[in-house]
């Protein structure tokens, strides 16, 4: 095999590329301030211990692991940001009120999460930590719409579940909790028959109600369905408050309640949400609400969040337009070099012909050029 060869699923970005990902990267971010987000920058490396802590087996096997050359643990390459911000927020800037923050990096991961998914995304999101009312979920939906709008993207379906169903049930029936594991995969995986064949000792009414969940999926419908023949449970009830309160709140974008959809059940502790749109097999923006990770780190916060993959929201953008840029030649005359420095400082791309070569470039289209003409260094309109 050729040494040049990048392994499975890694692959350069190249300069059309890059541009669209660095400026929406950009966009992205600055509207985040817009709403008080602040911007950390966590570290590509941590202890593993750190980094899987309150992230379930899933992240553990999506980690890159090594050891450390210099203490001899072992450490770990991350796979997301949403803990090492959640450790930020709960055990260094240990702040009493609400806290908005935001991030933006590259992520490794072991395998691909999705169908043509890259293992190196760029993941960009923000968090609520400190408010455990809807308010901080209603938030966090808009800011995802509210991306996704900047992409340019008006077509959203918003994917939600909520976690508080499924433990309202195990809750109710010690049987039923002790298989909660196995309930979780086949919930996710909508397998009724072995969902029937596992709840054969299970109370009745919790029975039927997991052999209901994956059939509870549609539009805001569905939970009025929930309401009818789901037990009539606190945790329930709660749930499906919560979901038919921030499905109001979608605005133009096309909701979806999927009860039995538990992707990320073990991290999350209520609303959880997929973002999909048209061009993408799997889901763009991912997010929902989970208190119980600042816990692991020695303060218990509430926390709601989402993170979203540049690099796949790039894919569904429009190849960038060249930009208009100016061919000045190579040399040492000082009024060339003042005429060129000018230039960039008034905010011109500059492009200085070096001795010999031609320029070729994806980026910029030059279509003007600095001249000698008069005694002068002056611009000039080219074909």
């Amino acid at each position: 095999m050729p040494n040049w060869l990048l392994p499975e699923n890694i692959a350069d970005v190249l300069p059309s590329e890059a541009r669209k990902i660095e400026e929406l990267r950009r966009v992205l971010l600055d509207n985040f301030r817009l709403y008080g987000y602040e911007l950390v920058m966590p570290p590509m490396l941590e202890y593993l211990e750190s980094l899987l802590t309150g992230a379930g087996q899933d992240m553990d096997l999506r980690t890159f692991k090594l050891v450390d050359q210099l203490s001899g643990r072992t450490m770990g390459v991350r796979a997301d940001m949403t803990t090492q911000v959640a450790r930020i927020d709960a055990h260094l800037l240990n702040r009493s009120s609400v806290t908005r923050l935001c991030y933006a990096g590259s992520v490794l991961h072991t395998r691909p999460s999705g169908l043509h998914a890259t293992r190196e995304p760029i993941q960009i999101g923000a968090e609520i930590y400190g408010h455990a009312g809807l308010e901080a979920d209603a938030e966090i939906q808009e800011l995802v719409l509210a991306s996704l709008a900047l992409a340019n993207i008006s077509e959203v379906r918003l994917d939600l579940c909520h976690v508080g169903v499924l433990r309202a049930l195990l809750a109710s029936d010690p049987v039923a909790k002790k298989h909660e594991a196995s309930l979780f995969a086949l919930l996710q995986a909508k397998d009724i028959p072995a969902l029937d064949l596992i709840s054969e000792g299970f109370s009745p009414v919790v029975r039927q109600a997991l052999l209901d969940l994956p059939g509870l999926y549609g539009d805001i419908s569905v939970l009025q369905r929930a309401r009818q023949i789901l037990p009539q449970l606190d945790g329930i009830a709660t749930a499906l408050d919560e979901l038919e309160y921030l499905v109001k709140l979608a605005g133009s974008a096309q909701v979806t309640i999927d009860l039995a959809d538990l992707r990320g059940y073990h991290y999350h502790s209520g609303v959880m949400f997929n973002a999909f749109v048209p061009g993408l097999p799997n889901a763009v923006a991912r997010g929902g609400r989970y208190d119980h990770v600042g816990e692991a780190f020695g303060r218990a916060r509430p926390a709601t969040g989402f993170s979203l993959d540049l690099r796949e929201l790039a894919r569904l953008m429009p190849l960038a337009e060249r930009k208009d840029a100016i061919l000045a030649p190579w040399g040492r005359d000082e009024a060339l070099r003042q005429k060129i420095v000018e230039l960039r400082q008034a905010g011109e791309i500059v492009i200085q012909s070096l001795p010999g070569h031609d320029n070729e470039q994806d980026e910029f289209d030059c279509n003007r050029a600095v001249v000698f003409d008069g005694g002068n260094w002056i611009l000039k309109n080219v074909g």
